[in-house]
This record gives C-alpha cells, sequence and structure tokens, in this order.
C-alpha cells in the first residue's frame, strides 16, 4: 500500500471537506446551488456597463457610491448596492472573479442568507470604519488622512474577504485563513491606504460574526436554506 505524501495529507486535512462540499453541490443542484451568487455577478456586470456609460454615471454614484464625507444615513443607503459596484481603477474582471468564486464557495458552504449577512455586515464595518479613521486622523494607530473622507468606496472585495475568512473557519481550514489574514496585513505595509485598511475591519467583523456562540458550527447540510442533509457532504464537526 502506497503512503500518501504529508502535503497531500495536509492538502486533504486543509481543503478535503471544503472540495466536498463543492464539488456535491455542483454535480447534484450544478447552477441552481449559486442563485445569489449568479444575480450578483450579473448585478455587478450590469452595474459596470451602466456607470460607464454617458447617461448612467451618475445615477449610479448617487444610488451607490458612498463617502466618509456622506451623511450616516445615505451611506448606509448605499452600502447595499455599493457592494456590487465596481471600483473604477479596477479591472472589472477581478471584480467578477472574485464574486463568482468567493460569493459561490460561500453560498454552497455557508448558506444564501448567510453569505448576504457576511457580505453586509463586512461591507458596513469597512464603510464605518472610514469615517472612524478620517476622524483619528493620519498621525493615530490605523488613522486616515482627511482626504480618503472624499474617496469613492465601492465593490465587493471586503464582503470577499469576510467570506473567505468565514468559508475558512467553518471547515476547519484554519491554516487558509491565516493567510488570508496574513495576505491583508501584508497588503496595508506595502501599500497603506483606505481600501486595505477596510480589509482589516472587514477581517475584525468576519471573526466577531464566526466567534458569535450558535454560529460557530455555520456548515450547510441541505440543498436548500432548511433541507434535509445532502448526500455527501461532510459531517458538521464540533
Amino acid at each position: 500500500m502506497t503512503r500518501s505524501h504529508p502535503l497531500g495529507r495536509a492538502a486533504r486535512r486543509e481543503w478535503g471537506p471544503l472540495w466536498t462540499a463543492v464539488r456535491t453541490a455542483l454535480a447534484t443542484e450544478r447552477l441552481r446551488a449559486v442563485p445569489l451568487t449568479l444575480g450578483a455577478v450579473c448585478l455587478t456586470a450590469l452595474l459596470q456597463v451602466v456607470q460607464n456609460s454617458s447617461w448612467g454615471y451618475g445615477p449610479v454614484q448617487a444610488l451607490g457610491a458612498v463617502r466618509a464625507e456622506d451623511p450616516v444615513w445615505a451611506a448606509l443607503l448605499r452600502t447595499p448596492l455599493s457592494l456590487f459596484v465596481p471600483a473604477l481603477d479596477l479591472p472589472v474582471w477581478g471584480a467578477l472573479a472574485q464574486v463568482l468564486l468567493v460569493f459561490g464557495v460561500a453560498e454552497i458552504c455557508l448558506g444564501r442568507w448567510r453569505t448576504l449577512l457576511i457580505a453586509y455586515g463586512a461591507t458596513v464595518a469597512g464603510t464605518l470604519y472610514a469615517r472612524i479613521g478620517v476622524a483619528i486622523g493620519p498621525d493615530g494607530f490605523l488613522g486616515l488622512p482627511g482626504s480618503d473622507a472624499r474617496i469613492v468606496d465601492t465593490g465587493p472585495s471586503a464582503a470577499v474577504v469576510a467570506l473567505a475568512v468565514c468559508v475558512c473557519w467553518a471547515y476547519r481550514a484554519r491554516f487558509t485563513a491565516g493567510l488570508v489574514i496574513a495576505a491583508m496585513v501584508v497588503e496595508i505595509v506595502v501599500k497603506d491606504n483606505l481600501a486595505g485598511k477596510e480589509h482589516l475591519a472587514a477581517i475584525v467583523a468576519a471573526l466577531v460574526l464566526c466567534a458569535v456562540p450558535g454560529l460557530r458550527g455555520w456548515r450547510r447540510q441541505g440543498l436548500g436554506e432548511g433541507g434535509g442533509t445532502r448526500s455527501g457532504a461532510p459531517p458538521i464537526r464540533s
């Protein structure tokens, strides 16, 4: 009997249950397993087309552009749509790939409503952090310069980071979760900007959600949000 390589065993321990859950869902349900993700990808692509048109930039900005200088009520009202408005200074394919991959895995592994809750909570955390950071100022710990209050803050990146951490937490892929967090810290060291610090705020929000009693076992078991056990899905480990 051939022994498996230690790296192979480590990879199976780290990603085996997660891979089994995703593969089983896609094999049995196909695209029906990820309706939220498909809708999010389509909405992101549509908003990209609209905001780059001569007539659509203004409406998209009015409904989905968030700035730290905006009134809190306006920022919170725009935050849900801002999650799907691609940043104008970044390639849209990156946002679409993030949403398709990470939202898709999260929808399968955590469930639709949990995915929405984490994505929105992380985005709100980033939005609120920007205000706190500007108030602290550039000389304070994790503070921001006043000019950052005028930066348009949109896109799915904060939600993607938080969802990645929560999926890793739920499936005990702790090494991968640590890599995601370490990458965000390195991002701050290399390029100290608003986006990087909002990613850290999103990670904090994700860890808080993961640590809430009763939510620590976030693992989707059924094909539906409250359905029966999916055949072949890994059991929840306590």
